[in-house]
């Protein structure tokens, strides 16, 4: 089952979008000359962590679904890059209802390869921001029960946040909608893992007109502040895995984990 899709809003290709830049590192096709352009100077472990991160999600995805929840909030979806999140979570749960959310609006004309649910199951889009939950949670009402578990996935998208946007407040009153037995799938760029990498990544965005806010260790830990962190904890993507085969052994600037809402 799927909902229609509504009319896209004005794309605008005189500056860079971290979805679009996204796209490019993970050899997509949809993206313009000036995220490219963006592209083209961070170093190439940042190719390696758009894939990391894409890898995480999968399993994580995966885990969630075969915990028995069948209810998906994904805020800073990207740009449709297969398998999607609901194309995982279905072949394990096929009832499962997806909820997709992104702020650029060249991801909403791409919006229906993310609609194409099975037929038990729902998907649907919103475009918005993640500094605006509640516009957030009122369409994702629609869909989504929040008497019953979900999992809010939130996969390389809080880095975006400065300190000044309070993400860390913005996650924890997004966590606080969620019922018990609800979970947190989080990525997020590290700071202290490579810090001249992650300087200079913050320096080419920046003159993309990007701010990110890369995060130590222990800032990404309080993303999951009185929340119960599935094994192996707060670890690196590529570490990041509950059934074998393990993922290949690679060097990673992101930190990932999942944790259980009590």
């Amino acid at each position: 089952m799927t909902t229609d899709t509504p009319r896209p809003s004005q794309i605008d290709t005189s500056k860079a979008h971290p979805a679009r830049i996204y796209d490019w590192l993970l050899g997509g096709k949809d993206n313009y000359p000036v995220d490219e352009a963006v592209g083209e100077k961070l170093p190439p472990e940042a190719r390696d962590a758009a894939r990391q991160n894409r890898q995480f999600m999968h399993r994580a995805a995966a885990w969630a679904a075969a915990q028995g929840i069948d209810q998906f909030l994904d805020i800073g979806t990207g740009i449709p890059t297969e398998p999607n999140l609901h194309q995982i979570v279905q072949q394990i749960t096929p009832a499962a209802k997806v909820v997709y959310t992104d702020n650029d609006p060249i991801v909403l004309r791409h919006a229906q390869a993310l609609l194409i649910s099975r037929r038990e199951g729902k998907t649907d889009y919103i475009e918005a921001d993640v500094r605006e939950p509640d516009a957030i949670l009122e369409r994702a009402r629609a869909v989504l029960d929040f008497d019953r578990p979900i999992t809010l996935s939130l996969i390389a998208l809080m880095h975006f946040i400065p300190d000044e946007q309070d993400a860390h407040g913005i996650v924890r009153n997004l966590v606080a909608t969620l019922p018990s037995g609800s979970c947190l799938v989080l990525s997020h760029a590290a700071s202290d893992l490579y810090p001249e990498l992650a300087e200079r990544v913050t320096a080419e965005y920046a003159k993309g007109g990007i701010r990110l806010g890369f995060r130590t260790r222990s800032e990404v830990a309080r993303f999951f502040d009185g929340l119960e962190l599935v094994e192996p904890g707060l670890v690196t993507a590529p570490e990041w895995f509950t059934t074998p085969p393990a993922p290949a052994p690679e060097g990673s600037g992101i930190y990932a984990a999942v944790a259980r809402i009590p």
